[in-house]
């Protein structure tokens, strides 16, 4: 039998703890952080479900398998180092920036180290989730 409390406490977390990896993740491509602790963050939100309310049910839950999610970070990742050499950049793996106009003065710079970050995020959310939820199906 499941406990009630870490059923309550898994509903409520769950999607802080998905809203703060994104947060992480965005904040990562400038500052520490970013896509390997915001992929961790993600990953025990849905090992936190998974605890709480089981892994069939969190199978069910889950947008896309593990391994999509592993090969679609490693594409991204593979992708972003890819897109300055295609600009006729020296270096390979050179950050790329673009900038958006929002309004005023204020714009959203978004790079190549971001999608590099996303790559990673989505690997190693795909990772943590393959692994325990494994281990936790082997346990039962």
């Amino acid at each position: 039998m499941r406990s009630e409390i870490l059923k309550i406490a898994a509903l409520h977390l769950k999607p802080i703890l998905l809203i703060l990896s994104l947060i992480v993740l965005y904040r990562g491509h400038n500052e520490p952080g970013g896509g390997f602790v915001g992929g961790l963050l993600a990953g025990t939100a849905f090992v936190l479900h998974a605890m709480a309310f089981g892994v069939e049910q969190t199978k069910k839950l889950r947008l896309a398998k593990p391994f999509f999610l592993i090969a679609l970070g490693l594409l991204f990742a593979v992708s972003s180092s890819m897109i300055a050499v295609l600009l006729g950049h020296e270096l390979f793996m050179q950050g790329v920036w673009i900038s958006i106009p929002l309004f005023g003065d204020a714009a959203l710079k978004l790079g190549t180290p971001l999608l590099f970050d996303i790559g990673v995020y989505l690997v190693v959310a795909g990772m943590l989730m393959l692994v325990m939820l494994s281990i936790m199906e082997e346990d039962k």
